[in-house]
């Protein structure tokens, strides 16, 4: 008897102990979350630390860096396909074209898969990294922008404010967020890269780049790469900021555009503004 009352006590304050600490975290992650989105994301500028060759007929839609290799991601209809080259010269070790309707967008390595997006084909292709043979095919039902991975799920973009999660096994809808900077929706959100627990996000046709808390959706600092396009060979009007690649091992950024003839190691450099100036 008496020990059915101190069993029935204990569990009670250990059951009142866990909805208090649950209701603690739910209201300290809600309050970051909150302080977060009220304050003016840090603005960032850049220091280019080398520049690397790259084809300047490439419209570049995915970037990826791995054991001394870029792996790029190219569109336009005819003209789409998936890249492997040298880092220090631009040498191409591998290459595979898409088929003609397909206008190729975002890539993302997993293990020894690459993941490719296509813009409105609703088809997601996956390559063996060794050889570049298509493995498999899955269907994405929205637009495909950019693709990066969490080390748990895929992320994808479509163009809009909205990022989905989901899964490596066969691209199936796990959940989504939205992209706010002070609130507002963040739209056009392109090529992604996932690094130290950010999600990056080129903003098509700016010269902007958004770090994302990926637990929110809240834009962290946005990094103002203005002036670099004017440091490479440009191939026509269509020739904007879009790419970004991490080093994991030797923690470098790598940067590029559509039709750009260089991909650039930058360094972030602190403005000690705040974004919108």
């Amino acid at each position: 008897y008496w020990f059915g009352i101190g069993f029935s006590k204990f569990f009670s304050i250990s059951f009142l102990c866990f909805l208090l600490a649950h209701f603690c975290l739910q209201f300290q992650s809600e309050a970051m979350a909150a302080t977060e989105n009220d304050l003016a994301p840090k603005l960032y500028s850049y220091r280019i630390v080398d520049r690397f060759p790259q084809d300047i007929e490439a419209f570049t839609q995915g970037l990826k860096f791995v054991d001394g290799s870029i792996y790029l991601g190219t569109g336009k209809r005819g003209y789409s396909g998936l890249t492997k080259a040298r880092l220090a010269d631009g040498y191409i070790e591998k290459q595979v074209e898409l088929e003609d309707q397909y206008f190729g967008e975002g890539i993302e390595i997993v293990g020894n898969q690459i993941f490719q997006l296509t813009w409105q084909a609703n088809k997601v292709f996956v390559f063996d990294k060794s050889t570049f043979e298509m493995r498999a095919s899955f269907t994405n039902p929205t637009e495909g922008w950019g693709l990066a991975y969490d080390g748990v799920n895929l992320l994808l973009s479509d163009g809009s404010s909205t990022i989905r999660r989901v899964g490596i096994e066969d691209f199936s809808y796990i959940d989504e967020f939205e992209v706010t900077l002070a609130g507002t929706p963040v739209q056009n959100l392109n090529e992604l890269e996932y690094i130290a627990g950010e999600l990056w996000a080129n903003v098509w046709h700016t010269n902007y780049i958004v770090r994302i808390n990926p637990s929110n959706g809240n834009v962290r600092s946005v990094i103002d790469l203005t002036g670099l396009e004017q440091r490479t060979r440009r191939n026509g009007a269509d020739a904007v900021l879009n790419g970004i690649a991490w080093d994991d091992v030797d923690e470098r950024l790598f940067v590029t555009g559509k039709y750009w003839s260089d991909l650039f190691e930058i360094e972030l450099v602190e403005t000690g503004k705040t974004f919108p100036q």
